[in-house]
């Protein structure tokens, strides 16, 4: 056993530790915390920062501990008088270059800065001299870039380029004028960023943040003229406890419910209605691709960073994609057809709000080709964190609010709905529902394991009337990649294909509430506890299979017809064409 470590010294403390690890692995598994701002354990090394120094014997200089690698006998030291006064001169130097608005930035209280000057005594700023000065951009209408609060800390470009493989951002310039932006410091909106938000969640200050809309969403909230709906994705049952300080995995439906009420909405009604509408209209499209022997492998376009992505990177494969709007997009077409005839209210009166995990569903919900008669489905969208904040803003408390339920018709919603914000769960449900509408019989093993988990890229096949049906899963747009030349080069391969543009899926969404105190940045085992918390609720549902949801048997008699039905099309259904950022010619949009 003894052969498989090696004996490294911390602080004069003796230490067997695993080799092939680096100075700031060994010390964490060791019970030493090195401060650090530059590093990601699920990016690349960057060792940028220099936050993370440490002695090391036999070393003239200091070494960067996220970086240096251990080895036998070496001697660390973390905490010497002249290290922490090197630490210090180091925050204090990113500091005196930072914006000087703390208690008024968005970040104040949950910001990686902030506490690393706290925790290294910075109690006045020293240096002075000139400062950055940008302008924020506030083009997109999902993300805003303030290169004014940007650390250099390469997070966001890492991220970007290494996980999501967009390669939106880039550090340009050098030394006192080194920025992150767009090529050519193109507008954000101009872009490719395809809105997922990866950047905020990983930048530790507020270099990005989500478009807020906050104030505009309580300012017609006390609009007496106005009926006000709204819904919620599942994943946000899922993690909004994080804000209030409630662990991850605890789902917190009934307590949202019951807080959105609070806040002045009419209506309370839950996006799994329309998962399950979705499932209803998406499996009935793959059967007819199938039976038709029409475009194949069907692309699921639930997620909107993918249909962006899709639509700039993979124009090509615009004919694979589902026509099923998202939904979200399907939830807000109900609301502002079928609902409003069941309350007898013009729909325009209809203010319809959508609480979702995601950055990007703001872009959605203002995309042309989901309008329907000449309305928007989805008014306003709001992250998990703009709507944790509205109801501390509002004095509500939320950690000892009473339960309340969905208000109805659609409010009610199947365990297949509720997976839908975990990856693999769109899939999952699908094969759920599309299994029986194909073979007549009930699909006795619904837990189709082979594409959960947090792999990157999942493949599976199940049988339905005598035919091997192969399907594919992957999450984050890195991922889509790799999946999407797989179909390039083999289009035959695969069937049915899911695709989510972040990673986990919508639990690990850019709008999902940011890590605590020494938590991590999309960190696996937060993500396994927000997936956990859906399946759970999966499991526990009396309906687990969506066409078995009544409300979805009885919006199909009273209102829709069928599943592709001229209705379901005209309201449930979209296009995407190819789309090219300005400046990009078609040759450099291809990866």
């Amino acid at each position: 056993m003894n052969e498989e470590y090696i004996t490294i010294y911390i602080n004069d403390k003796k230490y067997k530790v695993k080799p092939d690890q680096t100075i700031m692995q060994a010390a964490d598994a060791c019970g030493y915390h090195i401060p650090r701002l530059c590093y990601h354990p699920k990016l690349s090394i960057e060792g940028a920062c220099r936050v993370c120094i440490v002695e090391v014997e036999g070393q003239r200089n200091y070494v960067a501990s996220c970086a240096f690698p251990v080895s036998d006998q070496m001697r660390i030291q973390t905490n010497t008088p002249q290290l922490r006064r090197a630490r210090r001169d180091i925050i204090e130097l990113i500091i005196d270059n930072h914006p000087e608005d703390c208690h008024t930035c968005e970040r104040d209280g949950n910001c990686e800065l902030q506490r690393l000057a706290s925790s290294v005594g910075i109690r006045a700023r020293h240096f002075d001299g000139p400062r950055k000065q940008y302008e924020i951009d506030l083009s997109s209408t999902s993300v805003i870039r303030d290169p004014d609060k940007c650390i250099l800390c390469g997070r966001c470009v890492r991220m970007c380029s290494q996980i999501q493989q967009v390669h939106n951002l880039t550090q340009a310039h050098r030394g006192f004028g080194t920025v992150v932006m767009p090529a050519y410091n193109m507008p954000m909106s101009e872009s490719v960023c395809t809105k997922c938000g990866q950047c905020i969640n990983v930048c530790p200050t507020a270099s990005f943040l989500e478009k807020n809309y906050t104030q505009e969403l309580f300012q017609k909230l006390n609009d007496p003229d106005l009926v006000k709906v709204v819904q919620f994705a599942p994943s946000v049952r899922a993690a909004i406890g994080e804000a209030f300080g409630i662990g991850a995995g605890r789902n917190m439906e009934g307590e949202l419910v019951a807080a959105l009420k609070k806040l002045g909405f009419d209506y309370v009604f839950d996006t799994q209605f329309s998962a399950d509408l979705t499932i209803m209209e998406e499996a009935s499209e793959f059967l007819e691709r199938v039976h038709n022997n029409d475009k194949l492998p069907m692309i699921t376009s639930c997620s909107s960073a993918w249909m962006k992505c899709m639509e700039q990177f993979y124009p090509d494969l615009i004919e694979n994609i589902s026509t099923c709007k998202s939904p979200m997009s399907m939830q807000g077409a109900m609301a502002k057809s079928y609902f409003a005839g069941k309350i007898d209210v013009e729909p325009k009166k209809i203010l319809s709000v959508a609480v979702m995990c995601c950055t990007a569903k703001k872009y959605e919900a203002a995309r042309p080709e989901l309008e329907f008669n000449g309305m928007r489905g989805v008014d306003i969208v709001v992250t998990t964190r703009e709507i944790a904040w509205m109801i501390k803003s509002a004095g509500i408390d939320f950690v000892n609010i009473q339960a309340e339920g969905f208000d109805n018709p659609i409010g009610l919603s199947s365990g297949a709905g509720t997976i839908f914000g975990v990856t693999g769960g769109v899939m999952e449900a699908a094969i759920r529902t599309a299994y029986e509408l194909s073979t007549g019989q009930t699909l006795v093993d619904i837990e189709v394991e082979g594409v959960r988990g947090l792999k990157g890229i999942k493949e599976g096949s199940i049988t339905m009337e005598g035919q091997e049906i192969r399907v594919a899963v992957a999450h984050g747009l890195g991922n889509a990649n790799k999946l999407l030349d797989i179909v390039r080069k083999e289009p035959d391969r695969y069937h049915f294909v899911e695709i989510m543009g972040c990673p986990g899926g919508c639990i690990g969404g850019g709008g999902q509430p940011y890590p605590g105190v020494n938590s991590i940045p999309m960190d696996e085992n937060m993500l396994a506890a927000r997936a956990e918390a859906l399946y759970s609720s999966d499991r526990k549902k009396t309906i687990r299979r969506s066409h078995e949801n009544p409300s979805i048997q009885q919006i199909y008699k009273d209102f829709l017809g069928r599943p592709l039905s001229k209705k379901s099309h005209e309201l449930l259904h979209t296009h995407y064409k190819k789309k090219l950022p300005k400046g990009i010619v078609p040759e450099a949009a291809k990866i």
